[in-house]
């Protein structure tokens, strides 16, 4: 299903941005880096942060201490730019 027409981007390339990248990818911006393209007119961006935490699961709900987002999930006050976008 295509959840952004603008960059035309599927469900899937959302999933695979998130299960592919080596830093805890929690929000849409971090996914429009990931696959190289940025938000139009940001429509999308309630959907795919909908589809990131389905893909990360109960993690996105309740992190642990040892989990590789949970260093993220301590710092959701910071805007979504303070995370690296690079490590896609």
């Amino acid at each position: 299903m295509i959840v952004c027409s603008c960059n035309v981007l599927s469900d899937h390339d959302v999933r695979a941005a998130v299960a592919e990248s080596s830093d805890a990818v929690r929000y849409a911006k971090q996914v429009y880096g990931c696959l190289g393209c940025s938000a139009e007119c940001g429509r999308c961006a309630r959907t795919i942060k909908t589809i990131i935490d389905d893909a990360l699961g109960p993690c996105a709900r309740a992190c642990s201490a040892g989990c590789q987002h949970s260093q993220v999930a301590a710092n959701e006050d910071a805007e979504p730019a303070d995370f690296a976008l690079a490590a896609c």
